[in-house]
């Protein structure tokens, strides 16, 4: 077998969507053709790469071309909210081929919730038409703090009876064995979201508002969890100059206390609207509630004071809102940027774009297909797969 960084290297090539010839992959690697032609060959036994037809001929028998074969095998993506599973079937680029939604409670424990993504993953690959043999990964999000070296959660606040849970070997059994990879939620979204429509911007912020607020960071083009995977727990950080509202982390006058959809549901509650939920307050905007409308916008600025100090320090390229507050329209994002744009300097916000995100409710599984094709087409794990 060829050294496995070599096959890697040559396959990554391939996926730039391009078919090439041995001579034009010889000519960008620097190597031998003979050594270009034996890893070919390889990525053609296993289906990974296949034939792409004649490339033009400059005189004599017109050469070969190959491309990447995205359907060779196929990646579960699991998606896991506090009331919601969306598992997804998707090809080596993270193309959806079937999907499933479906309501659930977090709470319910590991062993349950597992056992039943699982099950729907399986009945997703037979409905498809293939096989667990095909399957080379399962990607899973979770909505907490994930050690993502072992993929057990940490302390997640709303997740009761999963801390420390062994998330891989409850659901890899399951799935033929196959390996498992898990993260936090809103990091598969940042993920999804900078797969999906932003693949050149190397500087993305995701961040997800709904009952709670949290944030994934896309640096240099790579995912940062921080030193314990807390980074991006943005909903924990005092909003300058807020109300001091207790928050469920024991602190007071968090962002999450303040702007997040629960925090907004009970503000318009004792305004005397009916407003239990994230959807009631969605609903209320839709309608044209000004008050609604107003609280919305308030917290958008909340929001828009904790920003201002991510642009400054981190400096992204590209802020992405999702979650489902984003469904609110145009009053949050009004909010932020009347705020982020006001408060940062110039030269951090001169191309800044805050936008809504696009993926409609993709992204986390999205993110969560692409990180299992990273490991598994990567230098180690294709040595796993061949």
């Amino acid at each position: 077998m060829q050294n496995s960084g070599d096959l890697s290297g040559t396959l990554g090539l391939l996926r730039d969507g391009s078919p090439h010839t041995r001579a034009e992959l010889a000519q960008i690697t620097g190597q031998a053709r003979s050594t270009i032609g034996a890893r070919v060959e390889q990525l053609l036994e296993s289906g990974l790469v296949s034939p792409a037809g004649d490339a033009v001929s400059t005189g004599g028998r017109p050469p070969a071309t190959f491309a990447f074969n995205p359907g060779a095998r196929i990646v579960a993506a699991v998606d896991l909210g506090a009331t919601h599973a969306r598992i997804t079937i998707t090809d080596l680029a993270s193309t959806v081929i079937t999907e499933h939604l479906e309501t659930i409670a977090i709470g319910d424990g590991p062993e349950l919730v597992l056992a039943r993504a699982a099950a729907m993953a399986g009945e997703l690959i037979e409905r498809s038409g293939r096989t667990m043999s095909e399957l080379v990964g399962v990607g899973v999000g979770l909505p907490g703090p994930i050690d993502f070296s072992t993929g057990r959660p940490m302390n997640p606040p709303i997740m009761p009876g999963w801390d420390g849970a062994d998330v891989v070997g409850q659901l890899s059994p399951l799935l033929g064995g196959a390996p498992v990879l898990v993260d936090n939620d809103v990091n598969l979204m940042a993920l999804g979201e900078h797969k999906s429509d932003f693949p050149a911007v190397d500087h993305l912020l995701f961040v997800k508002v709904a009952t709670g607020i949290g944030a994934g960071l896309i640096s240099d083009g790579a995912i940062r969890r921080g030193a314990q995977g807390a980074a991006g727990d943005l909903g924990h950080i005092a909003v300058p100059g807020g109300q001091d509202v207790v928050c469920r982390c024991g602190n007071v006058g968090c962002l999450e206390a303040l702007a997040s959809g629960r925090a907004i549901a009970a503000k318009l509650t004792e305004a005397g609207l009916l407003a239990t939920s994230v959807a009631d307050v969605i609903a209320l905007v839709r309608t044209g509630d000004v008050r609604a409308s107003s609280a919305v916008r308030e917290a958008g600025r909340d929001l828009g004071k904790v920003l201002a100090t991510c642009v400054s320090m981190l400096n992204p390229s590209v802020i992405v809102i999702g979650g489902r507050m984003a469904e609110a329209g145009e009053h949050l994002l009004a909010g932020i940027r009347e705020v982020v744009y006001g408060r940062s300097l110039p030269l951090a916000t001169q191309h800044l774009s805050i936008v809504t995100s696009r993926t409609k409710g993709r992204a986390g599984v999205v993110g969560a297909s692409t990180m299992v094709i990273d490991h598994v087409l990567s230098r180690d794990g294709l040595e796993a797969l061949l």
